[in-house]
């Protein structure tokens, strides 16, 4: 039996807007496993980032609960959820959001010192996963105004790493970069999944869309459908139709 991490009953979110009430998100169930690279799609509105957002804890339901292991994480407060955050959840922004004034090493330090106050275990880990994406050392010690787009993506995801989450989110991880330097941060994601990583991802994008497994397709704050596309195999041409396919039959 596959392992669940993460489970919602009846989530709901709702904004006020001017008076009237928006009903965002609404009476989702859904379960995530362990090991899955798991992507939400849907059309502009849909609710896809404020899904994410209530998943990771980084937002709470006006309704509904979601579960994480044995623990209720949506009965949790603020700084409750700042700990569960950064203890059990990674994250990979459109934006990447790195310090400028500190090194590239610091930005990754920075995020670990807040759960392990070991330094040197810290660096050890740091430096074992700037090689699994290729930053160099002398990468590591430049400022995040001197390296590229891409090299910075992949800082982030060194640094949503460096606590060993259950689960990394990723919120539009390519959506600010070229083509090329897109593909590497994918291939990055990719390979971390490979090697046991669990994997939500909010994407736009076909070519993003195809690394995962699972596909949700979310319509006016439900989940439409959803699409088994098994493990990710390069070049598969039956995984683009089949996923082109399930995009024609939810409207995309």
């Amino acid at each position: 039996m596959r392992e669940v991490l993460l489970r919602t009953e009846k989530l709901s979110k709702s904004f006020s807007n001017g008076g009237n009430l928006q009903h965002v998100l609404k009476n989702i169930d859904l379960q995530l496993y362990k090991g899955d690279f798991t992507v939400i799609m849907g059309a502009s509105g849909a609710g896809k980032s404020t899904l994410l957002y209530a998943l990771s804890g980084m937002d709470t339901p006006s309704l509904g609960t979601i579960t994480f292991g044995d623990e209720v994480i949506s009965d949790y407060s603020s700084d409750e959820l700042a700990v569960f955050r950064r203890k059990h959840c990674g994250f990979v922004f459109q934006q990447i959001y790195l310090i400028d004034s500190m090194s590239v090493m610091d930005n990754v330090l920075a995020a670990g010192l807040l759960v392990n106050k070991d330094k040197k275990a810290l660096g050890e880990r740091a430096r074992q996963l700037f090689r699994a994406v290729d930053i160099s050392e002398e990468t590591q010690n430049k400022f995040p105004t001197q390296i590229s787009g891409g090299e910075a993506q992949r800082v982030g995801i060194v640094r949503a790493l460096i606590n060993s989450p259950e689960i990394l989110f990723a919120d539009e991880p390519t959506g600010a970069l070229n083509s090329k330097t897109g593909l590497d941060v994918l291939d990055t994601l990719t390979k971390f999944n490979e090697q046991g990583q669990s994997v939500v991802m909010v994407t736009h994008d076909m070519r993003s869309a195809r690394r995962g497994n699972r596909i949700l397709y979310l319509k006016d704050g439900v989940i439409l459908g959803e699409c088994d596309l098994g493990k990710y195999v390069h070049g598969d041409g039956e995984r683009h139709k089949k996923l082109s396919a399930f995009l024609t039959e939810m409207g995309w």
